[in-house]
């Protein structure tokens, strides 16, 4: 076999690189060390968010960097950037990769929670697709509910079933696991697997998205979660309820990506979003004013409106 044709190998690589308002475009590389700690800006006064990129991905990607700035425009976070190398392997191998690379990243949140004070109450893991998996895995290595929240962005559908919870992001992982579904049942799993778990324009499609678009779109959203806060949303008896927009005739006073989640949240909730930016729809009166034409179509073509 030529050079060129090798196939990859597991590297096992796990590299971490933190963004603050002081370094805010340019990353330090830090390890579980002492020196690279304290010589980094890393301060344990501040919440920390750690963020865990998908297949085919690195840090530098850009849904990290727009997850990153919308991140330290809110506050003066630690934001954690993971690089796993094995994300570059084909399907299966970076999904074997998977316990191995959250394990790590529990291992530097045990790290910086034992030795510089960073505290878990204020702890958010923020990961997409193969990354909300590894993020389970890192907050089950901390301890079972020790992490305070957990961000599943359409966590990834390939391999990962409903029996085998030891596999995939769950629940008991964090205090709140928060789950946004957009691209459920392709690419992204269809079931609610988290404390709260919302699906925007019913799960499975997203407005003007072809294939593959929609599954980023959970990144997307989420950013202007963080910045506008105006995802609102209608609380669903299932999902089955959620896909098909027959829920609660009142918007709920949960948002989509509010930080504030974990203490009001839980269950299934039917987001509404428009067709372009901004994509939230914050009160009821505002989807209702935007007319057929910023409603949208569930997976069976039936108009979305209330």
């Amino acid at each position: 076999m030529s050079e060129g044709c090798k196939p990859l190998r597991h590297s096992g690589s796990v590299s971490f690189y933190l963004f603050t308002n002081e370094n805010s475009s340019n990353a330090v590389a830090i390890k579980a060390t002492e020196n690279s700690i304290r010589n980094s800006k890393f301060n344990k006064d501040h919440g920390t968010r750690i963020l865990i990129h998908g297949w085919t991905e690195t840090y530098k990607n850009d849904g990290n960097f727009k997850l990153t700035n919308a991140l330290l425009s809110k506050s003066d976070y630690n934001v954690i950037a993971v690089n796993w190398g094995d994300a570059k392997l084909w399907y299966g191998g970076a999904f074997k990769a998977v316990p191995h690379t959250g394990a790590k990243v529990g291992a530097m949140i045990k790290y910086l929670h034992e030795t510089h004070g960073m505290s878990l109450n204020t702890l958010h893991i923020i990961g997409f697709s193969l990354g909300a998996h590894i993020a389970g895995h890192a907050g089950r290595t901390v301890g079972p509910g020790k992490v305070h929240t957990i961000i599943g962005l359409d966590p990834a559908l390939f391999l990962y079933y409903l029996d085998k919870p030891q596999d995939r992001l769950t629940s008991s992982d964090a205090f709140y696991v928060e789950c946004i579904h957009t691209n459920a049942g392709v690419t992204g799993l269809l079931e609610p697997i988290g404390s709260a778990d919302f699906y925007p324009n019913g799960g499975q499609n997203q407005p003007h998205c072809l294939f593959g678009c929609a599954h980023a779109l959970s990144i997307t959203y989420y950013v202007e979660a963080l910045i506008w806060n105006n995802f609102g949303s209608y609380h669903c008896e299932s999902y089955h309820f959620a896909r098909q927009n027959n829920c609660n005739h009142e918007m709920s006073n949960v948002r989509m990506g509010d930080p504030a989640n974990a203490n009001v949240a839980k269950g299934v909730y039917w987001v509404p979003v428009n067709e372009f930016s901004p994509y939230g729809v914050s009160s009821f009166e505002a989807w209702t004013e935007l007319g057929p034409k910023s409603q949208q179509k569930n997976a069976n073509g039936i108009m979305m409106n209330k």
